[in-house]
């Protein structure tokens, strides 16, 4: 028997379009809160908040995705999110416009990432899954961040805990 948790993704919204992550790549889901600003970073890379003492930073995945920046508004939230990398696991938060549910969407109701036609890169879309509200495009987390980001964000998150120690 397959394990379920495979399945079930929390849903969020970015600019309009519904997103999904897989349930066992999201720690939890915060409301938002004062993000830090770190000097020389990408403009995606919002800064870090502190999370029960730890350093985790932020990303804009609308900035990362060539969009506009994300408004802050009462439904904004950050999904903190485990990102598995080649140097190891990341914590890393995402901002969402809102974040919405669990749905469960079995492997034959998604469908291969179309090759054309989304300002999105197929290599960040699992899929696109199908559900009764319509078309939900399910994010691979890990290949989001490429390497060298994820190294950056290693680098920020153990200066941001450094920092956060003194």
């Amino acid at each position: 028997m397959m394990d379920s948790t495979f399945n079930q993704y929390v849903t969020f919204t970015l600019n309009e379009e519904q997103y999904a992550v897989a349930v066992r790549k999201v720690r939890e889901v915060l409301e938002y809160t004062r993000i830090t600003k770190l000097p020389r970073t990408a403009d995606f890379m919002k800064g870090i908040i502190n999370l029960r003492g730890s350093g985790v930073p932020v990303i804009d995945l609308r900035l990362k995705f060539g969009l506009e920046e994300t408004p802050v508004g009462k439904e904004t939230a950050i999904i903190v999110l485990d990102v598995d990398s080649r140097s190891g696991p990341v914590v890393v938060g995402v901002l969402a416009d809102s974040v919405h549910e669990v749905v469960e969407i079995t492997p034959d109701n998604v469908e291969p990432a179309p090759r054309f036609g989304t300002s999105l890169a197929s290599e960040f879309i699992q899929g696109v899954g199908k559900s009764d509200s319509g078309f939900i495009i399910i994010l691979d987390i890990d290949h989001i961040f490429n390497s060298d980001e994820v190294l950056m964000l290693k680098a920020q998150e153990q200066a941001a805990e450094t920092e956060l120690a003194h």
